[in-house]
């Protein structure tokens, strides 16, 4: 038999590592395919991002707190979870314009805690009110001088921090406006018709500006009364407000007749969806136990809320203000909280990837 001459060998030799070398490529490790018809090949290519997170997702409603040291000392906050067993999705806080400047720190404590952050932002100066100053009667803080921008820069010092967080926050400016309390209300302090949406304006174009884009504005009046500012008048538009705000609660002084959740907060709705249909917050609420009967208005605000779908989120208010309105040092109360909480609808988390809820289903004649 005739041998294979020196070059032909290396020849086929060559052929044959090339043959292997290009099977290892086509078939290497990372690729390899089962052979139970799994699908095409895995890539290397980063899946893509699905849709952000809302909160609170349609449907359901978020649960938070009102204390009066905020993210200061968070006590009243686990007295309360120890209480009813359930953990706020927010945290409400108050600043004052005449004595707090922005600090990153209060927002990153309440996020910590996976808790929204939600500024009750006060263009006052909360030490010199007192009982001669009934009406918020504080020209410095007359709303004309801010809508002419002589606070611009300390407006802007708060737009860019917020904006730095980098996370979503509420931002409640100047609440309850249709009453007389408060310098920023339209009824005191010199005031005039127009001047409370002429300074939420001004402050929401310096946010935009300084591209703080994750505010969630909540424009947040008190529940009408006889003699409050109709609300139309006050109200800076759709285009500025992602959420509304109520403050009712029953047994404040002077106005201690029972009223359940629902009558005390229906007819303001009523007045507001003539013109808007953002979501609601109640933003502030509470019962007073005078009578023994806070566990029996807590267990009634669970059985109408969910009458009211355009209601996304409930905000009490835990901590003594003319009445003590915890939760936390009424054990019936905390027990009725705790059963009603413990719905799935109330089972809701925020974290620093959410977006809001601002479309939700109105009633039909609500």
């Amino acid at each position: 038999m005739r041998r294979p001459s020196l070059p032909l060998t290396l020849g086929v030799l060559a052929a044959v590592a090339l043959l292997g070398y290009v099977f290892f490529l086509v078939t290497r490790p990372g690729d390899r395919q089962a052979t139970n018809g799994a699908g095409p090949p895995a890539t290397s290519r980063s899946a893509t991002p699905g849709p952000p997170v809302v909160f609170p997702p349609s449907g359901k409603v978020f649960l938070g707190l009102g204390t009066d040291p905020g993210p200061y000392d968070f006590a009243p906050v686990d007295a309360f979870v120890a209480a009813t067993r359930h953990q706020p999705a927010a945290l409400q806080f108050s600043q004052g314009w005449a004595h707090h400047q922005f600090d990153r720190a209060l927002f990153d404590r309440i996020a910590d805690r996976s808790m929204l952050p939600i500024l009750s932002w006060e263009p006052w100066d909360y030490t010199a009110s007192g009982p001669s100053q009934t009406h918020g009667e504080q020209p410095a803080y007359r709303l004309s001088r801010i809508a002419n921008g002589e606070f611009d820069e300390y407006v802007r010092s708060w737009a860019q921090g917020i904006k730095d967080l980098g996370y979503p926050v509420a931002v409640r400016f100047g609440h309850e406006m249709n009453g007389f309390w408060y310098p920023w209300c339209e009824q005191s302090n010199g005031n005039r018709p127009g001047d409370y949406v002429k300074a939420y304006h001004r402050i929401h174009r310096i946010f935009t500006e300084a591209g703080a884009d994750k505010v969630t504005w909540l424009w947040s009046p008190n529940v009408t009364y006889p003699g409050a500012e109709p609300l139309k008048g006050l109200y800076p538009g759709d285009r500025y407000v992602d959420w509304i705000g109520l403050s009712g609660y029953y047994g404040t002084p002077g106005v201690e007749q029972y009223r359940s959740f629902d009558r005390i907060f229906d007819a303001t709705i009523d007045e507001l969806r003539r013109f808007t249909k953002r979501p609601i917050v109640i933003t502030e609420t509470g019962a007073s136990n005078a009578t023994g009967r806070r566990a029996q208005w807590i267990r009634e605000m669970f059985r109408q809320l969910p009458q009211r779908p355009d209601i996304i989120g409930v905000i009490w208010f835990e901590t003594v203000k003319d009445l003590d309105w915890r939760i936390a040092t009424v054990p019936d109360a905390a027990q009725a909280f705790a059963e009603g909480s413990r719905h799935p609808r109330y089972n809701v988390a925020w974290s620093r990837s959410t977006v809001p809820l601002t479309e939700v289903r109105v009633p039909a004649g609500g």
